[in-house]
């Protein structure tokens, strides 16, 4: 017996050391992987090493998880440090105290890919965001709080902001994911542009306090890490302020122990129904992002690098389009847009050639002339120079050094060694693609993508639900909706006599409806009378609409519809939608006025439909017809197809449809307005690069819908059995979809003789970069393409821009066939751009070479 004790005792003890034996190893391994953050006037600090960083934003949820490991290894690709996101309290806690992290909604694991891939995060938790997003994050139970005021001094609101971002540090702790444990986050920020133009001054004397109550707040959770405030003058410490804009090389710290971050560098802008698609040239990006290095600089976020998509009734605005493309380095869909991207790859790995200088001082900042500025990091043997010409008209010849330097207007030059020109931002010396979205074919076939067994439920006009309640006057929409759905019907019945002054005389009776927004359709005796919108700039409705009343009692039926929550500005969340009246019958040639704002209205909250679940398919109240209707409004349509063929990205094409929203096996891919287009002015071909950008400066597709496309993830597809439910609101034939893929037309380049040499051949000594020169690249953008043609080639003064280049005055009788023999078959050619390859068609003038190729 005592032997079996002493057995028993000695495994005992041995497993209890190889249990402590692995808690110690595991414990040396975090430790050896913890990274201390910390932050000093030149640079954040990791681990004890100054950093110059370049970051992007990829929201979570505006993308598909198996989107995710894609998106980030691009961003990788494309010389990122940092994957920064905002946290979106409204989808994680759609209900009090109940929380949902599953799918798209899964914070924590897209922080592990983003630490998996060798990249660090910043995690923007607010919790109030912006973004565009649906209430500017904030969930809207929040708004129902007794005696809550949002963003001040306010005990309730301080209450469940404080609970919330506690509840997301502690998830981020649970998993060991800040750099403080071994993880990735090395940043954390708290609220954002409170101190943005007007919003803080109108918050008044209780602004400061809550300033310095979140400061104290988030610093007291205990992350390791440094906390930011975007936009901020008045951060206190230990919290850094940082900047947000088209330009921020002229930010000033708010203190002189904070470096100098850029959180937001708009890489376009968002897209609103109603208006047309705005853009941003790569050259005033890169321009941008090159002063703001050469102005002292350290971190520089893209918002977006990859924008994504809208899904649901996540959009906010109000009008904010389902698409938030952004015209981001990686496309809506994921794919990588050149030449913005190409050129910003560029352009990171010139500035990582100056991180060791850049960190280790200020730089020295001289005027060489009328905008014209040099600006010098030099410590030791280290030494880095950037040459700007801010002027917007003219080339500059700089003496720097004791050289000369040219310079394009409204560029930067970067010289990592302080002598020779590695980078200009004006100068691609990249890929630029030609994509667009080919249709499938309607017909039935192997490849799938066609609509087929389209069924039809009508949606009641008025009140159809047993929820409907009865209240005297006219009812705010948000307050009522909660906003559980864009849609809330106001209904009345109203009595004619045959005496009244509306039917006598041929009186023509007139609807008048003011509402605070965004969409109204009047109802009269179950017919569509009339209908009116707001726009972006000013959500409010009034129509008049005539309308025709008859003998005895008349049935008015408003349907109010809201286009997204506000997201922006001080008290945003007091702004209201639907309608408040007055709502009048009025008769034009009598002059007779009859309000009915006080009356006993009946309400109901969201659709018959959405209340019977329509949105998942199921439901035996699905009705196919020998004729489906169309051009109707308040229609439910459900059809049924298999997936496209292939594995490149999908979008359906709303051609034919009104307004509303979609959904795929369930999933809302977003609101459709294609019916909704753009003004016709204010867009140009081509936008000239040089000067200030703002949002209005680029546009393109005016005159047309905003937006016709949406994306439907793949991961959301099954090989066949797939169901699509529309629900048009408006009036539309669902006959007209169809599918499209995206599809790459053309690859281009074109470079010059004065431009210079790859980034990826700045290791080279000086006698072998000379002899090198500037070089043009070719590849095809996917794995298993080679170059199958080319389109065009010409080296000597070649006009256009990819898919429209011309030869000039000046050309090579042979460029053609010097392209065709280096790259045909080949994944990727490179062709020196010099006279020694071509020959000199004209002596004396600046030649480039340009190249228009296919891929198969």
């Amino acid at each position: 017996m005592m032997m079996g004790v002493e057995g028993r005792s000695g495994c005992y003890y041995l497993s209890v050391m190889l249990v402590l034996g692995v808690v110690l190893l595991h414990c040396l391994v975090m430790t050896s992987f913890a990274a201390n953050v910390t932050y000093d006037h030149r640079a954040l600090v990791i681990d004890g090493k100054r950093r110059v960083l370049i970051s992007g934003s990829i929201h979570y949820p505006r993308s598909t998880p198996d989107m995710w490991p894609d998106l980030i290894q691009k961003s990788k690709d494309g010389g990122l440090d940092v994957i920064e996101t905002y946290v979106f309290w409204n989808i994680h806690e759609p209900v009090r105290n109940q929380y949902d992290f599953e799918g798209r909604k899964d914070l924590i694991n897209f922080v592990k890919l983003v630490g998996k891939a060798g990249l660090y995060a910043h995690i923007r938790i607010g919790p109030y965001v912006c973004a565009e997003w649906n209430y500017g994050g904030f969930p809207l139970w929040l708004h129902f709080i007794p005696g809550i005021e949002f963003r001040t001094d306010n005990e309730p609101f301080k209450a469940e902001m404080k609970r919330f971002t506690a509840q997301i540090v502690d998830m981020i702790k649970q998993e060991n994911l800040y750099a403080s444990q071994g993880g990735p986050v090395i940043l954390s920020q708290i609220e954002n542009e409170y101190g943005n133009g007007d919003i803080e001054s109108r918050y008044g004397a209780r602004a400061k306090p809550y300033v310095n109550w979140a400061a104290s707040m988030a610093t007291s959770l205990d992350t390791g890490v440094p906390w930011v405030m975007c936009q901020q003058p008045d951060a206190p410490a230990p919290i850094i302020n940082t900047c947000n804009g088209f330009y921020c090389d002229q930010f000033k710290q708010n203190s002189d122990k904070t470096p100098k971050m850029w959180t937001e560098n708009w890489t376009g802008w968002f897209l609103s129904f109603g208006g047309a698609v705005p853009y941003r040239p790569v050259e005033d990006i890169a321009f941008a992002v090159a002063r703001f290095f050469q102005r002292g600089g350290i971190f520089q976020n893209y918002y977006m690098y990859h924008g994504g998509t809208n899904f649901g009734r996540t959009s906010g605005g109000p009008f904010i389009a389902t698409s938030y493309d952004y015209d981001a380095p990686l496309d809506e869909y994921g794919l990588i847009r050149q030449p913005k991207w190409g050129h910003l790859k560029d352009l990171h790995k010139t500035i990582k050639l100056c991180e060791a200088a850049m960190v280790a001082t200020d730089p020295t900042i001289t005027s060489l002339g009328s905008n014209i500025e040099a600006s010098v990091y030099k410590a030791g043997s280290q030494c880095a120079a950037f040459l700007a010409n801010f002027g917007t008209q003219s080339d500059a010849a700089v003496n720097f050094n004791g050289n000369s330097y040219h310079l394009p207007p409204w560029s930067v030059s970067i010289l990592p060694d302080c002598k020779n020109v590695a980078f200009n931002t004006a100068k691609i010396n990249s890929v630029s693609t030609i994509s667009t979205f080919v249709t499938q074919s309607s017909e039935a076939d192997a490849s799938g993508g066609s609509l087929s067994g389209w069924t039809s439920v009508n949606e009641p006009v008025g009140i159809s639900s047993d929820n409907a309640f009865t209240k005297t006057g006219l009812l705010e929409q948000i307050n009522i909706t909660a906003d559980k759905s864009d849609y809330l019907w106001y209904s009345l019945s109203v009595t004619v006599k045959n005496d009244e002054p509306f039917l006598q005389d041929g009186s023509e009776t007139v609807l008048h409806v003011e509402s605070l927004g965004h969409v109204l359709h009047a109802f009269i005796n179950g017919k569509l009378s009339g209908s009116g919108k707001g726009n972006s700039g000013n959500s409010k409705v009034t129509i008049e609409v005539p309308i025709t009343l008859v003998p005895g009692e008349n049935k008015l039926d408003l349907l109010s519809v809201t286009v997204g929550l506000q997201n922006y500005g001080a008290f945003f969340d007091l702004k209201g939608a639907g309608i408040t009246g007055p709502v009048q019958l009025k008769g034009f040639k009598n002059g007779s006025i009859i309000d009915l704002s006080s009356k006993q209205w009946t309400y109901q909250v969201g659709l018959k439909g959405e209340e019977l679940g329509l949105s998942n398919g199921g439901s035996s109240l699905w009705k196919s017809q020998t004729e489906l209707p169309t051009n109707q409004p308040l229609i439910w349509y459900k059809a049924n197809f298999d997936a496209p063929a292939g594995d490149t990205p999908l979008s359906m094409d709303f051609t034919g449809m009104g307004k509303g929203e979609a959904w795929v096996n369930g999933q809302s891919i977003g609101r459709f307005w294609p019916t909704y287009t753009a003004s016709n002015g204010g867009c140009t071909d081509s936008c000239n690069y040089r000067g200030s950008y703002n949002s209005n400066k680029c546009l393109k597709k005016c005159g047309k819908p905003s937006q016709l496309l949406y994306h439907i993830p793949r991961s959301w597809l099954k090989s066949s059995g797939n169901v699509l439910v529309l629900f048009e609101e408006m009036g539309g034939n669902p006959t007209k979809l169809s599918f499209a893929t995206r599809e790459i037309q053309s690859v281009c380049s074109r470079v010059s003789e004065a431009h210079p040499l790859p980034i990826d051949m700045w290791d080279l000594e000086d006698n072998a970069r000379k002899k090198a020169g500037p070089t043009l690249s070719l590849e095809c953008p996917h794995p298993d393409q080679v170059i199958s043609s080319i389109k065009f080639a010409s080296f000597g003064t070649p006009q256009g821009t990819c898919g429209s280049f011309s030869h000039g005055r000046c050309r090579s009788g042979h460029a053609l066939s010097v392209v065709k023999k280096a790259c045909m078959g080949s994944k990727r050619c490179n062709l020196g751009v010099s006279i020694d390859v071509f020959g000199d068609p004209c002596i004396g003038v600046t030649k480039s070479l340009a190249v228009e190729a296919s891929c198969t």
